[in-house]
Order: C-alpha cells, then sequence, then structure tokens
C-alpha cells in the first residue's frame, strides 16, 4: 500500500511538472516544444490527426495567434501500461491576448521515458470546451 502511494505521489508529481514546463514553453516560445515531440508522436488537435514531431510544431507554430496565457484548473496523472508512461490529462483555460473572454480546454498527454531519464510525448489530444 504504502509503495502504491509512493507511486502515485511521484506520477502526479512528474504530471504537474511536465504540465507546467509544457505549457510554460507554449506561452513563451512554442517553436521549443519541437524536443518534447518524437517521429512517432500523435496529435489530435480539434479533431485534425497529426504525426510526427515537425508536422506536429508546424501545427503548433501556425496557430492563428501569437501571444496567449494558460491558466491551468486540474491536472490529473496516472500511470500508463507502458513501462514508465503516465496519462495526463489537463482542463483550464487559454486567454488570447485580444479577446476578452478566456477559452476553456482539456488536453490529454501520453508521456513516455527515455533512456535519459525524462519523458517525450507519445500521444497529445486537444479540444476546446464550448458551452
Amino acid at each position: 500500500m504504502q509503495k502504491q502511494v509512493k507511486m502515485e505521489e511521484q506520477v502526479a508529481m512528474v504530471g504537474r511538472a511536465f504540465v507546467e514546463h509544457y505549457y510554460h514553453l507554449f506561452d513563451s516560445d512554442r517553436s521549443s516544444l519541437a524536443s518534447l515531440y518524437h517521429p512517432s508522436s500523435m496529435l489530435t488537435f480539434e479533431g485534425q490527426k497529426l504525426q510526427g514531431g515537425d508536422d506536429i510544431c508546424s501545427k503548433i507554430n501556425q496557430l492563428p495567434f501569437d501571444k496567449c496565457h494558460h491558466l491551468i484548473s486540474t491536472i490529473d496523472s496516472q500511470p500508463s501500461s507502458f513501462a514508465g508512461g503516465i496519462v495526463v490529462f489537463v482542463s483550464g483555460s487559454l486567454r488570447l491576448a485580444d479577446e476578452e473572454h478566456p477559452l476553456r480546454f482539456s488536453q490529454m498527454f501520453h508521456l513516455i521515458p527515455t533512456p535519459q531519464g525524462s519523458f517525450y510525448v507519445q500521444n497529445d489530444i486537444f479540444r476546446l470546451n464550448y458551452g
């Protein structure tokens, strides 16, 4: 039981650290997100499916706004069936520079450990929440 609690705490800590890092990069220097994706990585962005770090980063860098700020409401993390992998689900608001009202969003990441001790994004699903 104690070991499971420790593992859950570690998974939550890694999930939170990843989320803080990801959205900091997204809000300040989107092009640097490329290091978080691999050739096998997949993104579904509002229903559009992309594969590979180059295509994913091209999509992210071509979004129709320059400045934004993510405000995170919740972060839920679980260990995945892939050894050492972590599934992270995020909800929050996206504030765009010229918009009065923030946009609500949800995003899911499947993180896979690297031999160097970090993680990369294998799966990324993003949706705006309307209504």
